[in-house]
C-alpha cells in the first residue's frame, strides 16, 4: 500500500527476524510456557495476562509502533527450514543525535538454547542497526551470572564495560548487572601508533 514503511526482515543463514504479527499468539505461548523455568530467572515477573490474547495483541501493536517511530526493532526469530519460533531480539530504545545508540534484548526458548541461533540473530541484528539505522553504538545488559548470555554478547562483539547497581527489577528483585556494548567503529584498545 501507497505511504507505508515496509516491515523489516531480517533473514540469516537459518533464521528470518521479523516484527510478530498475531498468527504467532499460540506459538510464542506454547513456547513461553514449556520455557518458563528456563526463563523467569533472567526476566522481570510475568504479568497474570502475560499469555492471553490481548496482552499479545498489545505487544504486537507495540513492536510495530516503535519499528515505524524508529524507537526500536523488537523481532521475532523465526527457523527459516520450518517457521519454528526460536525466541526473540530486540533492538529498543533507539536514542538519536548525538547517542546514535539503542539497547538490546533477547531470549530463547530452551529447546534451541546453545545451538547458535542467538549469536547469529544479534549478529545480524547488530549489522542492521549499524548499516541501515545508522546507529554507532549498541549496548546490552545481563546479570553476571548469566555465563551463556555473557558468553553470546561476547562471541556476537560486544565488550565488557562494567557494572550497573540495581539496573533492572529481575524475577522480582532489584539486581545488578554487567554492562556491555559494541561500537561500529571500536577502536577500543587501539592506539594511535597502531
Amino acid at each position: 500500500m501507497f505511504g507505508r514503511k515496509p516491515k523489516v526482515t531480517i533473514e540469516t543463514e537459518r533464521l528470518t527476524l521479523r516484527l510478530p504479527e498475531m498468527g504467532d499468539h499460540m506459538q510464542w505461548v506454547n513456547l513461553r510456557q514449556t520455557s518458563a523455568e528456563y526463563l523467569t530467572p533472567w526476566e522481570p515477573i510475568w504479568a497474570e495476562d502475560h499469555f492471553s490474547k490481548r496482552a499479545f495483541n498489545n505487544r504486537v501493536y507495540w513492536a510495530k509502533k516503535a519499528f515505524d517511530t524508529g524507537r526500536g526493532a523488537p523481532l521475532f526469530m523465526l527457523r527459516r527450514v520450518d517457521q519454528a519460533l526460536v525466541g526473540a531480539v530486540t533492538l529498543d530504545n533507539i536514542r538519536r543525535g548525538p547517542a546514535q545508540t539503542g539497547t538490546l534484548g533477547y531470549w530463547t526458548g530452551k529447546e534451541f538454547a546453545r545451538q547458535g541461533y542467538m549469536t547469529e540473530a544479534i549478529s545480524a541484528l547488530v549489522h542492521y542497526a549499524f548499516t541501515t539505522l545508522d546507529l554507532s553504538r549498541v549496548e546490552a545488559a545481563c546479570l553476571p551470572t548469566n555465563k551463556p548470555s555473557r558468553g553470546v554478547l561476547e562471541k556476537s562483539g560486544f565488550k565488557y564495560e562494567g557494572v550497573a547497581q540495581a539496573y533492572l527489577q529481575i524475577n522480582g528483585r532489584w539486581q545488578n548487572h554487567v554492562l556491555y556494548s559494541n561500537l561500529r567503529m571500536d577502536r577500543r584498545g587501539k592506539t594511535d601508533a597502531g
